[in-house]
């Protein structure tokens, strides 16, 4: 689950929910852009510029490819996002090396941490 000391932002036309600033480690005066399943979209900023980022990022990297990291298979899986929320996300396998088959779904609690990286 998202923590509650993170700051959802909100798309200005729809109210859609475009991810979150996430506190840094030491609780200074940047935040870390997020998507609504906690992946980090750039490094800390100050919150403008953090903004900035989920705004012009929009949920594009939702149609994007990523790399799904499991302790049981030795190389990442290539996955596509098939539901995301800011409590879990699924993703669909699209790799055809992958030894559990093509279209296996997997589903993260949130934050992803490093088990889920952009392609």
């Amino acid at each position: 689950m998202i923590p509650p000391t993170w700051t959802a932002v909100h798309r200005d036309d729809d109210n859609e929910l475009l991810g979150y600033l996430a506190p840094t480690a030491d609780d200074g005066p940047h935040v870390v852009p997020t998507t609504v399943f906690g992946y980090h979209l750039a490094d800390p900023s100050h919150v403008s510029d953090a903004v900035e980022v989920l705004e012009s990022t929009g949920l594009s990297y939702l149609a994007d490819r990523w790399e799904l990291t499991i302790d049981s298979h030795p190389e990442p899986i290539t996955v596509q996002i098939v539901e995301a929320s800011p409590g879990y996300v699924t993703v669909q396998s699209i790799d055809y090396g992958y030894a559990g088959g093509y279209g296996t779904c997997f589903t993260l609690e949130t934050p992803t941490d490093d088990c889920l990286q952009r392609r």
